[in-house]
């Protein structure tokens, strides 16, 4: 008895190789091939290059979050009179941080007094956000402390205040000028609080990656910050650094237990939380969508291979009285279409993994191209359009297309494998 032949037998491959590079005048069809192959490589491509902005977007968006600000900030509420007024401001601060900074997986806790101002300079005004803080706590936040991106002496901290790069741009502000701040809650008189107007030697400049920060950002000595804003042995919270920032609700209850009595939490997911919720809708919406362009590309796929059963019926018909069988003749047809997905998959994994990897020249030269101004860090809160290539985004585009590509091909593989041999020679 004759052995059976073995699924994906190399005559296999040789016919299907024979009919994909066919011309159309030996009944082929590549340039339905050639058609169906750039289709699905560009929607790769299209995919794999939209995930990994996504991805780049999203981690730059946080890192510069838990950059520049605070992984969780402690507030107090405590009563001051029998009518139920209440204040913000905690007196304790020192022993209330060193209680927390006790806390296993916490790095730094900082007393921290905030107030907004309006900052002028040679006729140029602006509104700040000032963050009072000691220097040893303000070198603990690596996007403001950074040498690459500061300009200016930060030892220097304690003499002056250091401000954002848009806002010393903005005002026309170099190291060593002085910039006046201006406080509508001042000093008080017997007429009255009148506003509070004191000049600060400008002895840093920052840049935290985030063009809203660098704006409206001012950093000054906690001292400093306390007489100006009235807060004299008082701040308004305690800013908590922990060592990892993406576990941080499970430190709450250990953080909660140390912040003394009248404590209450916010993390940084719960300042970005609503940010954040949008972009993964808006990623899931991304990933929908460009799963039809993939599924688009692949019904290429049956069209050609459709005109491809067409053309081929004499074929099938000398193949299937030669002894070919249903299954071989099915497996034919199926590499052929699942060729052209995996060929057309790898040339758009190619192309997607060259953009996320080279997207600074890129983008460099499609800002020229466009006379500038395509990326507003305004709007967009960054500086420029990042991209992180990740296997996993990579693995899902894979499979996606080759799964859709594979799909697709059975339908008239099967149709090829169940025409009729005397069919198929009836007119020959």
């Amino acid at each position: 008895m004759a052995s059976r032949t073995p699924p994906f037998a190399g005559f296999e491959w040789m016919i299907a190789w024979r009919y994909l590079r066919a011309r159309r005048a030996e009944g082929g069809v590549s340039v339905m091939t050639w058609i169906s192959l750039v289709g699905i490589a560009l929607a790769v491509f299209a995919l794999i290059s939209t995930l990994a902005v996504r991805s780049g977007f999203r981690t730059e968006f946080v890192d510069t979050i838990l950059g520049a600000n605070p992984h969780v900030t402690l507030h107090a509420v405590t009563p001051i009179g029998v009518t139920g007024a209440s204040t913000r401001l905690i007196a304790d601060y020192e022993e209330r941080a060193a209680s927390v900074a006790q806390v296993p997986g916490v790095l730094s806790v900082a007393p921290v007094v905030r107030g907004q101002v309006m900052v002028t300079n040679a006729g140029y005004n602006a509104g700040a956000d000032v963050r009072g803080i000691s220097a040893e706590d303000l070198a603990q936040v690596p996007r403001i402390v950074d040498p690459a991106a500061g300009y200016g002496d930060i030892s220097r901290f304690d003499e002056g205040i250091a401000v954002g790069i848009g806002m010393a741009r903005e005002l026309g502000v170099e190291i060593g000028d002085r910039i006046r701040l201006i406080s509508p809650d001042g000093v008080r008189t017997a007429f009255g609080t009148s506003p509070r107007v004191n000049a600060y030697e400008v002895v840093y400049i920052f840049s935290a990656g985030r063009y809203d920060i660098d704006r409206t950002r001012i950093y000054m000595p906690l001292g400093a910050a306390q007489e100006y804003f009235n807060r004299e042995g008082y701040v308004d919270e305690l800013e908590i650094m922990v060592e990892n920032p993406e576990a941080v609700e499970q430190m709450i209850p250990a953080l909660m237990a140390a912040g003394g009595a009248n404590a209450y939490f916010m993390t940084w997911r719960d300042s970005v939380s609503g940010f954040l919720r949008a972009l993964e809708v808006e990623d899931n919406v991304m990933f929908v969508i460009l799963s039809i362009l993939v599924l688009i590309a692949a019904m290429n796929i049956i069209s050609g291979l459709i005109m491809l059963v067409k053309n081929k019926g004499r074929d099938i018909g000398i193949l299937r009285t030669m002894g070919l069988s249903e299954g071989s003749v099915l497996r034919v047809f199926f590499i052929c279409g699942a060729s052209v997905g995996m060929i057309g998959t790898l040339a758009g994994v190619i192309l997607g993994c060259l953009f996320a990897i080279y997207i600074d020249p890129i983008f460099a030269f499609v800002n020229y191209a466009m006379g500038g101004g395509v990326w507003d860090p305004s709007i967009r809160g960054i500086y420029a359009l990042p991209a992180e290539l990740r296997a996993e985004d990579v693995a899902k585009a894979v499979a996606l297309s080759l799964g859709l590509s594979f799909i697709v091909t059975i339908f008239p593989a099967r149709r090829a494998a169940r025409m009729n041999p005397v069919e198929a020679l009836r007119y020959e």
